[in-house]
């Protein structure tokens, strides 16, 4: 594996931070999450979501309706993709068409395959060449591009386009080799794409369909100046999409300077709640909350805990193993592949607990997860509603728990109605019953764990083969020994 030179280590931590946690700077006083600074809106509100000049295409009931190349078509089924999420149905008859598209859709609703069926199947049956990709996603963080890259995969392949994954936190080499062995697709975040061009290893002439995913989020964390600095080398002409789970007022320069009568679909008001999700505000004693969010955390099945600080993820997972709970930590001053086996690890229950900051408050997908606890409630209406969008996912139920302390009550609540939530307020304590009816908490075992590598992640070591390999070779050397003292004696 190529190693990151300290220089593309430095330079993509400067410009990507897609550690997912925030980044560049702000007035006032800095709020900490996850290490770095977090910029807040430019301009607070809901953004006005623009007029379109030619009327749109009616929404498509079925996949069959939209006139897909047949190999998409085939990968729909084998994926058991059968019937089109209402944002996909909305907006897919007109980005299948090549118009601009501004889509706003809650987290889990299917917006991943609503642009990116579309990016695909007008890409297909094309060919790029060397440094020169076709089309780009561009997305905040690396766990999301990530999401982006394994959802949109299998039907990449079945229409034999080559798809390649650009973030920072990994082999910039790697990536810079992928690029000139050609690419059609490409799914970024902006700080490493930049760095790839900058090296002369990435060219956007020749990109014709662009996508902004989270754009709201890319905004937030201070990367507009590097996400126009993109969008100004893709094609002119070329066909933009933007699509969010929240639209507010950073994204209004993106739209008006980008985006040429664009079809809108609001599919979910901005804030607005999930009916399968359930919303509770529980309010513990300072003293009494760790041991509360212990016996959460030692419940049957998985949760993700949410802190503001990687110091405090990284405490509370030490107490959490020390009390018996499967905890790991997911923050942005892990490596990116220390992150991504937390993440395996955790999806495949090998780890119950993930204890992270906002990094994992978007791009992340958990099938079944039922319970998103804040330990740390958040200060920003948009990280609630996302960090709560892990849970309830395309139609399933789950619960969004927020801990507070009497003190901090008052202000959670006014900004769960700014959110547009209702929650349920209940006083507990360790150990009450009512801990358990929402949460499932139990006490835990008490007994220390390490977590340890599972046997998907470990080298296959064979030592009878090994044995049974060498022991040839030593006859055979003994063999050659023998041969030439014979030719040395005639």
């Amino acid at each position: 594996m190529t190693r990151l030179s300290r220089t593309d280590h430095r330079s993509s931590r400067k410009r990507d931070r897609a550690a997912g946690s925030a980044g560049g700077s702000r007035t006032g006083s800095p709020r900490r999450s996850g290490g770095h600074t977090r910029r807040p809106a430019a301009v607070q509100g809901e953004f006005a979501l623009p007029g379109t000049i030619t009327p749109a295409l009616p929404p498509a009931e079925s996949f069959a309706d939209l006139g897909m190349p047949r190999q998409l078509l085939a990968a729909l089924v084998a994926e058991g993709v059968t019937v089109p999420f209402p944002i996909q149905g909305a907006t897919l008859p007109n980005t299948l068409a090549g118009r601009d598209a501004l889509g706003r859709g809650r987290t889990g609703s299917g917006k991943t395959l609503a642009f990116g069926l579309a990016l695909l199947a007008r890409t297909a049956g094309r060919r790029a060449e060397p440094l020169q990709p076709l089309a780009l996603v561009l997305v905040p963080t690396r766990e999301l591009a990530q999401q982006v890259t394994d959802a949109l995969a299998p039907y990449a392949r079945s229409l034999s386009l080559r798809l390649t994954t650009v973030v920072g936190g990994v082999s910039i080499g790697r990536q810079a080799r992928a690029l000139r062995s050609g690419a059609e697709v490409v799914v970024a975040t902006p700080g490493r794409l930049k760095d790839l061009i900058d090296r002369g290893d990435c060219r956007l002439d020749q990109v014709a369909v662009t996508v902004l995913d989270e754009a709201d989020q890319m905004a937030d964390m201070g990367f507009l100046p590097q996400v126009t600095a993109l969008l100004d080398q893709v094609r002119p002409g070329g066909q933009r999409m933007l699509f969010s789970a929240t639209l507010d007022r950073n994204v209004d320069l993106l739209v008006r300077r980008y985006l040429n009568d664009p079809v809108v679909h609001s599919v979910d008001p901005s804030a607005g709640a999930v009916t399968t999700m359930e919303h509770h505000v529980l309010q513990v004693r300072g003293t009494d909350k760790h041991a509360a969010t212990t016996e959460i955390a030692a419940r049957d099945g998985r949760v993700i805990m949410f802190l503001d600080t990687k110091h405090a993820v990284d405490r509370l997972t030490r107490d959490l193993l020390g009390s018996g709970v499967r905890a790991a930590a997911l923050h942005g001053g892990k490596s990116q592949p220390q992150r991504t086996r937390t993440l395996a690890r955790f999806r495949t229950g090998h780890v119950t607990v993930l204890v992270a900051t906002n990094v994992a408050a978007r791009g992340i997908h958990v099938d079944d997860l039922d319970l998103v606890v804040n330990v740390d409630p958040p200060t920003d209406p948009k990280d609630y509603l996302h960090r709560g969008g892990r849970t309830a996912r395309a139609g399933r139920s789950g619960s969004v728990v927020t801990l507070v302390t009497p003190n901090q009550r008052g202000g959670m609540l006014r900004l769960m109605s700014h959110a547009g939530i209702s929650p349920r307020i209940t006083e507990v304590r360790s150990g009450e019953a009512e801990l358990h009816r929402i949460t499932g908490a139990q006490t835990p075992s008490g007994t220390p764990v390490v977590i340890t590598a599972p046997a998907s992640e470990r080298p296959e070591r064979d030592t009878a083969s090994r044995g049974r390999r060498n022991r040839p070779m030593r006859a055979t050397r003994r063999t050659t020994r023998r041969r030439s003292t014979a030719d040395a004696a005639a």
